[in-house]
């Protein structure tokens, strides 16, 4: 087992390197110049920037931004290795403060979401593998089918005019309150528990068609033990497989539900940062992204034996 963890680990160096040749190559094939943005909000409105040009190039050479490419990326990807994700453009604060600043919003509003999708997911997918084809199952799939379909920031909008604007339940923004948290929370979990109560509610059924269960029907086990006990634990391995695709889900939804209700978390900040060519933050997300991705489907291929002994990871002996 460590073996293998070992070697996944430097299988990672390669796939992390082309990644940050890719995103330094396509963030500065972005029109447009930092340095530009950056000189105008230190002057007045209106100022004529073609008069600054001697300040532009002295605020690019201080940026580094003058220097070829590779030069820029070598230096870029030292400082990564040393831990230093490098200075934000815009505050002049290191990257790395302001991403931990405010990575605790994310991750409440990330768990927030993970237990809203579990308790809708799980429910949704067992009634439509136990009543395949009635009441229950078709309106399951009807739920499951609208939230497949809605995208993120309209069930947003539409929560917060109904339980924000309309009833005036939950605020519409911020972050401070448990009840900030909601709909936030809400809008996130509700888009990934569709597609996984899809996947568990096939899964599901896939593994009450086998014959251990017909077995432990004949022993007079009853159905909640069979499902819950013996079959759900089996249908969980496609769901897991399938665990980056939701961690994807999660993170990709979370900038969008941070724009939308102006939460401040990390998602929110790195959107402000795009707008604002700020090339050592989205620079220091996307490799901090890359890495997360990688050790989360580590972590799944090793969790596979912790749901099901007869599982063994290839390579790990």
């Amino acid at each position: 087992m460590l073996r293998y963890v070992a070697v996944r680990l430097a299988a990672t160096v390669p796939v992390l390197l082309g990644i940050s040749i890719v995103v330094f190559t396509m963030i500065r094939l972005i029109p447009g110049d930092p340095s530009h943005a950056i000189l105008l909000s230190m002057v007045e409105p209106g100022a004529d920037i073609s008069r600054l040009q001697e300040d532009l190039a002295t605020l690019r050479r201080d940026l580094g931004l003058d220097e070829p490419y590779p030069v820029q990326y070598v230096g870029w990807l030292t400082s990564i290795l040393t831990g230093n994700l490098g200075t934000s453009l815009r505050s002049g604060a290191p990257v790395l403060d302001e991403l931990w600043m405010r990575l605790p919003a994310t991750l409440e509003l990330a768990g927030a979401a993970l237990v809203v999708m579990v308790v809708v997911a799980v429910p949704a997918g067992i009634a439509g593998a136990v009543w395949h084809g009635r009441v229950a199952d078709r309106v399951a799939r009807l739920v499951t089918l609208l939230g497949v379909s809605v995208p993120g920031f309209l069930l947003g909008l539409l929560l917060m005019y109904g339980f924000s604007v309309g009833l005036g339940w939950f605020p519409t923004y911020g972050r401070g309150t448990p009840a900030h948290l909601v709909l936030p929370a809400v809008t996130l979990g509700l888009g990934l528990a569709a597609g996984v109560s899809r996947l568990l509610r096939a899964s599901l059924l896939d593994a009450l068609s086998q014959p251990y269960v017909a077995t432990a029907e004949a022993k007079g086990l009853h159905w909640r033990v069979i499902v819950l006990r013996h079959a759900l634990r089996n249908a969980l391995l496609p769901v897991c497989t399938n665990a980056g695709l939701i961690v994807s889900g999660l993170l990709g939804g979370a900038v969008v539900v941070e724009t939308v209700f102006s939460w401040p978390g990390v998602g929110r900040y790195v959107v402000d940062s795009i707008t604002g060519r700020d090339y050592p933050v989205i620079q220091a997300f996307a490799i901090a992204m890359a890495l997360a991705y990688v050790l989360i489907n580590l972590a799944v291929d090793l969790g596979y034996r912790l749901i099901d002994p007869r599982v063994r990871v290839e390579g790990a002996g």
